[in-house]
C-alpha cells in the first residue's frame, strides 16, 4: 500500500484527483468513507473531470462524468445515468490508517 493523501485533503462530499505511478485517480469523502476509482468513464475511457478535483455533481451525489453527464454511485460506482448504465467504474483498494489514505494499485491498469 502507498499513500495517496492526508485525509485531511479531501473534505466531506467533495472530490480530488491524483495522479500515481502514471494511473489517473479520484478519491471522494462521503458519509465518512473513502472511496477511490480510477479516473476513466468507462465509456469512452475519457478522464471524468471537467476541471481539476471536480467530480461530483452539483448535489454532491453521484459521480458525473462532464463528457456526456453519465452519473456513478460514489459507494459502488455503478453507472445508473447516461450511455454507460450498468457499467461501473475501476474501484482501487483503500483504507485509511494514521489519518492517511492508502491505495494498493493493480499490478496491470486495464486498457
Amino acid at each position: 500500500m502507498q499513500v495517496l493523501c492526508d485525509l485531511d485533503a479531501i473534505q466531506e462530499d467533495q472530490s480530488k484527483g491524483f495522479e500515481v505511478k502514471g494511473m489517473s485517480l479520484l478519491a471522494v469523502r462521503k458519509d465518512g468513507q473513502v472511496y477511490v476509482y480510477q479516473n476513466q468513464c468507462p465509456h469512452l475511457s475519457i478522464p471524468l473531470e471537467y476541471m481539476p478535483d471536480q467530480f461530483l455533481c452539483s448535489e454532491n451525489y453521484f459521480i458525473q462524468c462532464s463528457t456526456h453527464g453519465a452519473l456513478f454511485e460514489i459507494d459502488s460506482g455503478n453507472c445508473v445515468s447516461g450511455p454507460c448504465v450498468g457499467d461501473k467504474l475501476t474501484p482501487i483498494e483503500s483504507v485509511v490508517e494514521n489519518n492517511q489514505i492508502m491505495v494498493r494499485l493493480p499490478e496491470s491498469v486495464p486498457a
